[in-house]
């Protein structure tokens, strides 16, 4: 073999190697709603990019009179999400370790609706896609916007118990109870996460059936990382 073959072929093999970054995910599927801008999405934690909604536990006071500003937020949620695929579009990940998305359902934009329903604040920065919809539902004083409130982050605050985000390793390792098995090779990490023709991300472990002949996109050397970061195992 020339010198020129052999380089290509570690190139090929060192591109192989590199990972897509968390953040750049697309998942998709059932989801369930944890609160106003939280989704569990089989086990990933998903956070609803660009807004900020009340606590599950938080109320507000409508009139003199409390209500569960923070339910009815997670309420509005369940009704968009239910029976429906979600699908969400990474753009970060927060110190939670959960995975910040753009998330749709039924043509939806998720954020956007809780924002426009006036059930969340949106928030801040040179991203920001949602302060003018959050604009006129204040002006229109719907859901928080017609009560005394405090923001979100400013409950959470107050409430450090009641609010403490689930970090994604935590409950993905919670499962086991026991010390990972870690799968290193002469490469470093050795499971192999791929996204397949349907859009799904999956996980081959060193010996199954497709493990061999699978490119991956991001490479874990435990499970629980590459369920943290999006993956299901192959049923395969």
């Amino acid at each position: 073999m020339s010198g020129r073959a052999r380089w290509s072929n570690a190139l090929f093999a060192l591109l192989a190697l590199v990972s897509v970054p968390t953040s750049a995910q697309t998942i998709s599927g059932p989801a369930k709603a944890i609160d106003g801008d939280t989704l569990d999405m089989t086990g990933t934690r998903v956070r609803l990019f660009g807004i900020d909604a009340p606590e599950k536990a938080q109320t507000c006071q409508r009139n003199g009179t409390a209500w569960n500003c923070g339910e009815a937020a997670k309420t509005l949620v369940e009704t968009l999400i239910s029976g429906k695929q979600v699908e969400c579009v990474g753009r970060e990940t927060d110190v939670y370790g959960r995975l910040v998305a753009a998330c749709t359902s039924g043509g939806l934009d998720l954020g956007r609706s809780v924002v426009e329903g006036g059930l969340a604040v949106a928030l801040q920065g040179p991203e920001s896609e949602y302060g003018a919809i959050a604009e006129r539902a204040r002006g229109f004083r719907l859901g928080i916007w017609g009560s005394d409130f405090k923001m979100p982050s400013d409950w959470r605050a107050e409430h450090p118990q009641e609010a403490r985000p689930v970090r994604a390793v935590a409950t993905v390792e919670s499962r086991t109870r026991a010390k990972p098995q870690v799968y290193r090779n002469q490469f470093g990490c050795a499971i192999k996460g791929n996204r397949n023709r349907r859009g799904e991300w999956i996980y081959h472990l060193p010996g199954m059936p497709y493990y061999d002949q699978t490119r991956p996109e991001e490479l874990f050397c435990t499970e629980a990382q590459a369920l943290a970061a999006g993956y299901r195992r192959s049923k395969a």
